[in-house]
């Protein structure tokens, strides 16, 4: 029990010090990982062999593939040719381009992971914002909100369904059957909410910027479409491996870094100035956050979390899918929702055991944790890479401000599949 204490304590004050935003988020995450590890050595209940074995180096590595290929087209103009077309498309709007931006991640969130997602749409963007001159906040927390609802609604769309898929059986047309339109209800309402929840920024442009947007070209902002068609062929190969990975047996971190390997073979770049605009910081805190919460589950926290579900056996189904689904979504905006559902994957099995349909209880456990990962700044990935992106504007999403918009996206989304929940399954 010391150690559930401890682990706990170490974690609950890494969060208190992230979210006082007085120190940068990397370097309490970094320093909180030296002190579980340390804890856990003296006390017995974590290893340093432990703590590295918890890093997912798949995640890792796909990130530091998408972000030297992000990197690589940068200097090309290609996110500037297409911030320009995105932005004569909406007409300068602000409410139709956040419309415009949110509809498309979330499409390409239902076929391609959150990462991958978020790393290719927040550039362009940032430079969307400002050719307009807006507040880019609406915009990027809008695209990560909703790639994190839109990804819940097909197989690939988030990692958890691929662990709830192989324990359940579920193919990827159950998603589409019975996930899919609890998920498209919900991410509309989400949308509206956004709107709602943003009104005050999304001003309209004067008619003379509207019309400075219409006037640009394109095609101008490409400097090198050499280099720009080699990038594109080894970043499509790059999305065909992803949506082929179960076929041809490798992971995503192999196929995003495969890619980048292709095209710095192709355009021949200075390695230092990609390097240099790769965001190690991000990397920094995914791997310290990884040892954090690997520490939690050796010292049996998340142990803890799903004997006191399978306590609730003997409520009604309704009500159980109901509590898992909102337990699920607030344990997720704390922690990767990837362990949860490791964990509670069992639970939910032995519950079958028991002669419990647990058929509804799958899809409340997808629910939350994929609506759950709005909550906070480190509900997701997405959300990082999200606010460590926008740390290059003007307006910085700090873990305060991110609360203060997704907690109530969160409980929404959460509200609406509760509702949409319990009238589809029972």
């Amino acid at each position: 029990m010391t150690a559930v204490w401890i682990s706990s304590l170490i974690f609950v004050v890494c969060l208190g010090v992230i979210f006082s935003e007085k120190v940068h988020r990397t370097i309490i995450a970094l320093v909180g990982a030296v002190v579980m590890v340390a804890a856990g050595m003296i006390f017995g209940f974590y290893t340093e062999e432990q703590a590295v074995a918890t890093i997912d180096f798949n995640t890792l590595g796909l990130l530091l593939g998408m972000m030297m290929l992000v990197a690589l087209l940068e200097p090309t103009g290609f996110f500037q040719f297409l911030a320009v077309w995105v932005g004569r498309v909406s007409g300068g709007r602000p409410v139709r381009l956040l419309v415009l931006l949110g509809a498309v991640t979330t499409l390409v969130s239902m076929f391609l992971d959150n990462v991958t997602t978020v790393v290719l749409i927040a550039p362009v963007t940032i430079l969307i914002c400002e050719i307009l001159g807006y507040n880019p906040q609406p915009f990027l927390l809008s695209e990560a909100l909703l790639s994190n609802t839109g990804g819940v609604a097909t197989l690939v769309g988030d990692p958890p369904n691929i662990l709830i898929a192989s324990a359940a059986g579920f193919t990827f047309t159950d998603f589409l059957v019975y996930s899919l339109p609890i998920v498209l209800v919900t991410w509309v309402v989400t949308l509206g909410f956004l709107r709602w929840l943003f009104r005050r920024e999304l001003h309209a442009p004067g008619p003379e910027a509207a019309a400075a947007v219409l006037e640009l070209d394109p095609q101008e902002a490409i400097k090198d479409r050499k280099m720009v068609r080699r990038i594109l062929i080894a970043l499509g190969l790059a999305l065909i491996g992803f949506m082929l990975e179960e076929q041809l047996h490798v992971r995503p971190s192999f196929v995003a870094l495969a890619a980048a390997a292709l095209a710095l073979v192709w355009t021949r770049p200075d390695v230092r100035a990609v390097l240099n605009r790769v965001e190690w910081d991000i990397l920094l805190f995914f791997a310290s956050l990884f040892i954090l919460v690997g520490g939690m589950e050796a010292a049996g926290v998340l142990a803890m979390l799903s004997q006191a579900i399978l306590s609730w056996g003997h409520l009604s189904p309704a009500v159980l899918g109901l509590v898992l689904l909102w337990v699920v979504a607030g344990l997720s905006a704390v922690v990767d929702n990837v362990p949860i559902t490791i964990a509670l994957i069992p639970v939910i099995q032995g519950l079958g055991q028991s002669g419990l349909d647990v058929g509804p209880l799958w899809w409340a456990l997808a629910f939350g944790a994929g609506f759950g990962g709005n909550g906070t700044i480190i509900g997701s990935t997405a959300n990082v890479i999200v606010a460590s992106l926008s740390e290059r504007t003007r307006h910085p999403i700090t873990p305060v401000l991110w609360s203060k918009r997704g907690l109530p996206v969160m409980l929404v989304a959460c509200a609406v599949s509760s509702l949409l929940y319990v009238l589809f399954f029972f």
